[in-house]
Protein backbone atom coordinates (compact mmCIF):
# COMPACT_ATOMS: atom_id res chain seq x y z
CA UNK A 1 0.00 0.00 0.00
CA UNK A 2 2.94 2.62 0.47
CA UNK A 3 4.59 2.01 -2.65
CA UNK A 4 1.38 2.34 -4.66
CA UNK A 5 0.52 5.76 -2.15
CA UNK A 6 4.00 7.31 -3.49
CA UNK A 7 3.63 6.39 -7.20
CA UNK A 8 0.19 7.96 -7.01
CA UNK A 9 1.50 10.82 -5.03
CA UNK A 10 4.95 11.27 -7.56
CA UNK A 11 1.99 10.85 -10.46
CA UNK A 12 -0.13 13.72 -9.10
CA UNK A 13 3.33 16.20 -8.70
CA UNK A 14 4.01 15.62 -11.88
CA UNK A 15 0.38 16.44 -13.23
CA UNK A 16 0.45 19.59 -10.88
CA UNK A 17 3.89 20.91 -12.34
CA UNK A 18 3.21 20.23 -15.60
CA UNK A 19 0.00 21.88 -15.41
CA UNK A 20 0.23 24.90 -12.92
CA UNK A 21 4.79 24.71 -13.15
CA UNK A 22 4.35 25.15 -9.24
CA UNK A 23 7.67 23.26 -9.24
CA UNK A 24 9.58 25.35 -11.57
CA UNK A 25 11.46 27.77 -8.84
CA UNK A 26 11.77 25.00 -6.67
CA UNK A 27 13.60 23.32 -9.58
CA UNK A 28 15.53 25.83 -10.01
CA UNK A 29 17.30 26.03 -6.71
CA UNK A 30 17.41 22.86 -6.29
CA UNK A 31 19.98 23.23 -9.24
CA UNK A 32 21.92 25.76 -8.28
CA UNK A 33 22.41 24.24 -5.11
CA UNK A 34 23.83 20.78 -6.13
CA UNK A 35 25.43 22.15 -9.61
CA UNK A 36 29.18 22.50 -7.26
CA UNK A 37 28.80 18.78 -6.26
CA UNK A 38 27.51 17.58 -10.10
CA UNK A 39 31.17 19.74 -11.40
CA UNK A 40 32.91 18.45 -8.35
CA UNK A 41 31.92 14.64 -9.07
CA UNK A 42 32.80 15.47 -13.04
CA UNK A 43 36.59 16.90 -12.29
CA UNK A 44 38.09 13.37 -11.59
CA UNK A 45 36.86 12.07 -15.24
CA UNK A 46 37.91 15.14 -16.59
CA UNK A 47 41.56 15.04 -15.14
CA UNK A 48 42.04 11.69 -16.26
CA UNK A 49 40.70 12.92 -19.72
CA UNK A 50 42.99 15.23 -20.07
CA UNK A 51 46.32 13.80 -19.05
CA UNK A 52 45.36 11.03 -21.26
CA UNK A 53 44.89 13.38 -23.91
CA UNK A 54 48.72 14.84 -23.39
CA UNK A 55 50.50 11.90 -23.40
CA UNK A 56 48.32 10.37 -26.04
CA UNK A 57 49.38 14.01 -28.05
CA UNK A 58 52.70 13.88 -26.83
CA UNK A 59 53.25 10.22 -28.11
CA UNK A 60 52.36 10.78 -31.53
CA UNK A 61 54.31 13.98 -31.84
CA UNK A 62 57.19 12.64 -30.55
CA UNK A 63 56.57 9.43 -33.07
CA UNK A 64 55.98 12.09 -36.50
CA UNK A 65 58.83 14.02 -35.21
CA UNK A 66 60.90 10.78 -35.30
CA UNK A 67 59.37 9.97 -38.51
CA UNK A 68 59.97 13.37 -40.25
CA UNK A 69 63.81 13.33 -39.06
CA UNK A 70 64.18 9.86 -40.82
CA UNK A 71 62.43 11.10 -43.67
CA UNK A 72 64.79 14.59 -43.62
CA UNK A 73 67.74 12.10 -43.83
CA UNK A 74 66.78 10.04 -46.30
CA UNK A 75 66.01 13.38 -48.62
CA UNK A 76 69.05 14.92 -47.59
CA UNK A 77 70.99 12.18 -48.41
CA UNK A 78 69.28 11.62 -51.86
CA UNK A 79 69.77 15.43 -52.44
CA UNK A 80 73.23 15.06 -52.32
CA UNK A 81 73.65 12.25 -54.48
CA UNK A 82 71.13 14.28 -56.69
CA UNK A 83 73.89 16.87 -56.35
CA UNK A 84 76.82 14.47 -56.91
CA UNK A 85 75.27 12.95 -60.01
CA UNK A 86 74.12 16.37 -61.84
CA UNK A 87 77.77 17.95 -61.34
CA UNK A 88 79.11 14.94 -62.68
CA UNK A 89 76.76 14.81 -65.70
CA UNK A 90 77.60 18.83 -66.06
CA UNK A 91 81.51 17.56 -66.02
CA UNK A 92 81.13 15.05 -68.57
CA UNK A 93 78.78 17.84 -70.47
CA UNK A 94 82.48 20.06 -71.07
CA UNK A 95 84.24 16.74 -71.40
CA UNK A 96 82.58 15.71 -74.66
CA UNK A 97 82.96 19.15 -75.47
CA UNK A 98 86.81 19.43 -75.42
CA UNK A 99 87.44 16.97 -78.99
CA UNK A 100 85.94 19.74 -80.81
CA UNK A 101 88.31 22.49 -78.87
CA UNK A 102 91.11 20.46 -79.02
CA UNK A 103 91.96 18.60 -82.45
CA UNK A 104 93.28 15.42 -80.71
CA UNK A 105 92.09 11.90 -80.41
CA UNK A 106 90.70 11.26 -76.86
CA UNK A 107 88.97 8.62 -75.11
CA UNK A 108 87.45 9.37 -71.36
CA UNK A 109 88.66 7.46 -68.57
CA UNK A 110 87.49 7.33 -64.76
CA UNK A 111 89.83 7.85 -61.73
CA UNK A 112 89.54 4.56 -59.51
CA UNK A 113 92.43 4.91 -57.35
CA UNK A 114 94.57 7.71 -55.72
CA UNK A 115 97.92 7.49 -54.46
CA UNK A 116 98.29 7.14 -50.71
CA UNK A 117 101.66 8.89 -49.95
CA UNK A 118 101.22 12.48 -49.58
CA UNK A 119 104.05 13.32 -51.13
CA UNK A 120 103.18 11.78 -54.43
CA UNK A 121 100.53 13.35 -56.40
CA UNK A 122 99.54 9.99 -58.57
CA UNK A 123 96.02 8.70 -59.32
CA UNK A 124 95.01 5.27 -61.39
CA UNK A 125 92.55 5.59 -63.90
CA UNK A 126 90.42 2.74 -65.15
CA UNK A 127 91.97 2.60 -68.90
CA UNK A 128 95.43 0.47 -69.35
CA UNK A 129 97.03 -1.53 -72.29
CA UNK A 130 93.08 -3.09 -73.55
CA UNK A 131 92.01 0.24 -74.47
CA UNK A 132 95.78 1.16 -76.18
CA UNK A 133 97.22 3.42 -73.73
CA UNK A 134 100.96 4.33 -73.60
CA UNK A 135 103.35 5.96 -71.07
CA UNK A 136 103.68 9.51 -72.14
CA UNK A 137 99.88 10.35 -72.97
CA UNK A 138 98.65 13.31 -71.58
CA UNK A 139 95.68 12.96 -69.29
CA UNK A 140 92.94 16.29 -69.16
CA UNK A 141 90.01 17.75 -68.06
CA UNK A 142 87.92 20.24 -69.40
CA UNK A 143 90.01 22.84 -68.61
CA UNK A 144 93.45 22.11 -69.10
CA UNK A 145 96.21 19.36 -68.13
CA UNK A 146 95.92 17.42 -65.43
CA UNK A 147 99.03 14.98 -65.68
CA UNK A 148 100.72 12.64 -67.84
CA UNK A 149 100.48 8.45 -68.20
CA UNK A 150 103.60 7.12 -66.78
CA UNK A 151 103.03 3.45 -66.17
CA UNK A 152 100.27 1.28 -67.95
CA UNK A 153 98.50 -2.33 -66.58
CA UNK A 154 96.26 -4.13 -68.65
CA UNK A 155 92.83 -2.49 -66.83
CA UNK A 156 94.63 0.47 -65.13
CA UNK A 157 96.67 3.34 -66.07
CA UNK A 158 99.12 5.71 -63.69
CA UNK A 159 98.86 9.16 -64.00
CA UNK A 160 100.97 11.56 -62.34
CA UNK A 161 99.78 14.98 -62.08
CA UNK A 162 101.51 17.74 -62.66
CA UNK A 163 101.77 19.07 -59.30
CA UNK A 164 104.13 16.26 -58.37
CA UNK A 165 107.22 17.38 -57.12
CA UNK A 166 109.42 15.10 -59.99
CA UNK A 167 107.10 16.40 -63.00
CA UNK A 168 107.69 19.29 -65.25
CA UNK A 169 106.04 20.89 -68.28
CA UNK A 170 107.64 23.06 -71.00
CA UNK A 171 104.88 25.93 -71.20
CA UNK A 172 104.87 29.58 -72.91
CA UNK A 173 102.92 32.58 -71.38
CA UNK A 174 100.19 33.04 -72.98
CA UNK A 175 100.61 37.05 -73.64
CA UNK A 176 103.78 36.99 -75.25
CA UNK A 177 105.06 33.88 -76.16
CA UNK A 178 108.11 33.44 -73.67
CA UNK A 179 109.19 29.77 -73.00
CA UNK A 180 109.95 28.42 -69.84
CA UNK A 181 109.07 25.10 -67.56
CA UNK A 182 106.55 25.10 -64.72
CA UNK A 183 107.55 22.48 -62.06
CA UNK A 184 105.18 20.58 -59.13
CA UNK A 185 105.81 22.06 -56.16
CA UNK A 186 104.12 18.97 -54.22
CA UNK A 187 101.44 21.41 -52.96
CA UNK A 188 98.33 20.04 -54.86
CA UNK A 189 97.47 23.48 -55.58
CA UNK A 190 100.70 25.15 -56.24
CA UNK A 191 103.62 24.64 -59.22
CA UNK A 192 106.48 26.45 -59.59
CA UNK A 193 107.81 28.27 -62.80
CA UNK A 194 111.60 28.21 -62.43
CA UNK A 195 114.75 29.61 -64.07
CA UNK A 196 112.78 33.07 -65.18
CA UNK A 197 115.21 36.00 -65.18
CA UNK A 198 113.93 38.53 -62.74
CA UNK A 199 114.03 41.10 -65.51
CA UNK A 200 111.15 38.69 -67.37
CA UNK A 201 108.50 39.95 -68.94
CA UNK A 202 105.82 38.13 -66.81
CA UNK A 203 102.56 39.26 -64.70
CA UNK A 204 100.80 38.55 -62.24
CA UNK A 205 97.46 36.86 -64.21
CA UNK A 206 99.45 35.54 -66.65
CA UNK A 207 98.71 31.79 -68.12
CA UNK A 208 101.13 29.60 -69.01
CA UNK A 209 99.95 26.78 -71.79
CA UNK A 210 102.03 23.97 -73.53
CA UNK A 211 104.71 25.52 -75.80
CA UNK A 212 104.62 21.66 -77.33
CA UNK A 213 108.27 21.70 -77.26
CA UNK A 214 109.90 18.21 -76.80
CA UNK A 215 106.49 16.59 -78.07
CA UNK A 216 105.33 15.16 -75.10
CA UNK A 217 102.45 17.99 -74.53
CA UNK A 218 100.50 19.09 -77.71
CA UNK A 219 101.11 23.33 -78.31
CA UNK A 220 98.49 25.38 -76.36
CA UNK A 221 96.96 23.27 -73.64
CA UNK A 222 96.33 25.45 -71.09
CA UNK A 223 98.62 24.62 -67.89
CA UNK A 224 98.83 27.31 -65.05
CA UNK A 225 98.27 30.65 -64.25
CA UNK A 226 100.94 33.00 -62.41
CA UNK A 227 99.70 34.01 -58.86
CA UNK A 228 102.79 35.31 -57.61
CA UNK A 229 106.01 37.03 -58.80
CA UNK A 230 108.94 37.62 -56.31
CA UNK A 231 111.99 39.52 -57.74
CA UNK A 232 114.91 40.09 -55.55
CA UNK A 233 118.11 41.50 -57.02
CA UNK A 234 120.55 40.00 -55.06
CA UNK A 235 119.08 36.31 -56.97
CA UNK A 236 119.23 36.11 -60.77
CA UNK A 237 116.04 34.72 -60.95
CA UNK A 238 112.46 35.48 -59.82
CA UNK A 239 110.14 33.25 -57.72
CA UNK A 240 107.11 32.80 -59.38
CA UNK A 241 104.20 30.48 -58.08
CA UNK A 242 101.38 29.46 -60.32
CA UNK A 243 97.81 27.66 -59.88
CA UNK A 244 97.38 24.65 -61.94
CA UNK A 245 93.91 25.44 -64.48
CA UNK A 246 92.82 21.99 -64.16
CA UNK A 247 90.89 20.40 -61.65
CA UNK A 248 93.27 18.31 -60.77
CA UNK A 249 91.89 16.74 -57.11
CA UNK A 250 88.18 17.69 -58.12
CA UNK A 251 86.77 15.76 -60.81
CA UNK A 252 86.19 11.89 -61.21
CA UNK A 253 86.34 12.14 -64.99
CA UNK A 254 89.75 12.79 -67.60
CA UNK A 255 90.31 12.76 -70.79
CA UNK A 256 93.41 10.61 -71.81
CA UNK A 257 94.70 12.36 -75.31
CA UNK A 258 96.47 10.17 -77.96
CA UNK A 259 97.68 11.23 -81.48
CA UNK A 260 100.24 13.96 -80.46
CA UNK A 261 103.41 14.08 -83.11
CA UNK A 262 105.99 12.10 -83.27
CA UNK A 263 109.21 14.01 -83.37
CA UNK A 264 112.58 12.91 -84.82
CA UNK A 265 114.74 11.81 -82.30
CA UNK A 266 117.15 13.99 -80.18
CA UNK A 267 120.48 13.63 -81.83
CA UNK A 268 123.29 12.58 -79.48
CA UNK A 269 125.42 15.49 -78.30
CA UNK A 270 128.35 16.42 -79.28
CA UNK A 271 131.59 15.06 -77.91
CA UNK A 272 133.83 16.94 -75.60
CA UNK A 273 137.19 17.88 -76.83
CA UNK A 274 138.63 15.18 -74.29
CA UNK A 275 136.78 12.85 -75.68
CA UNK A 276 137.89 13.31 -79.27
CA UNK A 277 141.37 13.29 -78.24
CA UNK A 278 140.93 9.83 -76.50
CA UNK A 279 139.04 8.66 -80.10
CA UNK A 280 142.01 9.72 -82.33
CA UNK A 281 144.01 8.00 -80.00
CA UNK A 282 142.22 4.73 -80.23
CA UNK A 283 142.54 5.16 -83.73
CA UNK A 284 146.18 5.74 -83.62
CA UNK A 285 146.98 2.94 -81.73
CA UNK A 286 148.05 -0.13 -83.39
Amino acid sequence: MRLVFFVVLSLLLLFVDARFKYLESTRTVVSVLIYPFQRLSTLPGMAWQSVSTYFETQGHLIQENSRLREQHSVDTTQLNLLQVVQAENAQLHKLLEVPQRVNYPMQMAEIVYVERDIFKRKLFVSKGTQANVQPGQVVMDDIGIVGQVTRVYPWLSEVTLVTDKDHAVPVQILRNGIRAVVFGSGDINELALRYMPVSSDIQTGDELVTSGIDGTYPAGLPVAKVIKIERDPAYPFARITCVPMAGVDRHRYLLIVSGQPQLPPRPEPEATTDEKSKNINKRKTP
